[in-house]
């Protein structure tokens, strides 16, 4: 009873300071004290609120201004933004090239290879001439694909260097069933040695071809889908989507070399 008249009172004196249609015509109601006390009340609450708000913006204000203000906020939109993936495109592009980079790496690692294999086979099969040449010649024309800038993204460029890659490794498998018909060869320690490391070669260029294929995968999925596709519009309009191995299931296995 006591809070009831203290809030009347109260919607009375706010009343008198203020008639009717300063801050708007008050809601009509049946019982004039609860009309009174009503409009009161949110009066009141009002006040508070923009008073509420001023402060809020004051303090706001002195962040902003203050020594580390500008440099807080930049930094939290930072973290917002890299939260909701503004930086994704361009880390699996980075990651991507250097998974193809390793690709190439061991692609070259086997051209190394080859001349000492054939010097190696031509000591004991010198009549295999036509197989060692294949091998020779095919090694050749892989050494002079030319590698543009944007092979990545330039399909015909792409295809080109899988081609001769894949003519070097039938070239090779030729010539190792070949020298299954040498016994003397195979137990030479020099071509034990080769068979060793060309061995260990196909194995890693497996490898190498298995991560590069996943990087791809990873980044063109990102550039088609959400949020991805959005950031790809708005600042990385530049990047295209990434060629790929065509892999087939056989191909997936770790190649094995065998005398």
């Amino acid at each position: 009873m006591h809070d009831r008249a203290a809030r009347r009172k109260l919607a009375a004196v706010s009343f008198a300071q203020h008639p009717a249609g300063a801050l708007g015509p008050a809601p009509p109601n049946r019982d004039a004290n609860l009309l009174v006390t009503g409009w009161g009340y949110h009066y009141t609450k009002s006040v508070r609120g923009i008073a509420r708000k001023e402060t809020i913006m004051q303090a706001l204000a002195r962040i902003w201004n203050g020594p580390v203000g500008r440099t807080g906020v930049l930094m939290v939109m930072a973290v917002l933004l890299a939260g909701c993936g503004i930086n994704t495109i361009p880390t699996l592009d980075e990651r991507a090239k250097a998974a193809w980079s390793e690709v190439l790496n061991q692609y070259q690692r086997r051209a190394d290879l080859i001349p000492n294999l054939v010097e190696t086979v031509k000591g004991f099969a010198e009549q295999e001439s036509k197989v060692l040449t294949d091998v020779i010649e095919a090694r050749a024309k892989a050494s002079q694909v030319k590698i543009p800038d944007d092979i990545l993204t330039n399909k015909e460029a792409f295809d080109k260097f899988q081609e001769a890659q894949n003519n070097l490794s039938g070239a090779l498998g030729r010539l190792l069933v070949t020298v299954e018909r040498y016994p003397d060869l195979k137990s030479n320690q020099n071509f034990l040695a080769l068979q060793s490391q060309l061995e260990g070669t196909e194995n890693r260029i497996a490898i190498a071809r298995r991560d590069y294929i996943a990087a791809v995968r990873d980044y063109n999925t990102e550039l088609r889908t959400f949020p991805g596709r959005l950031w790809h519009m708005v600042l990385y309009s530049d990047l295209k989507p990434m060629q790929n191995f065509a892999v087939s299931a056989d191909t997936m296995e770790t190649p094995k070399v065998e005398f």
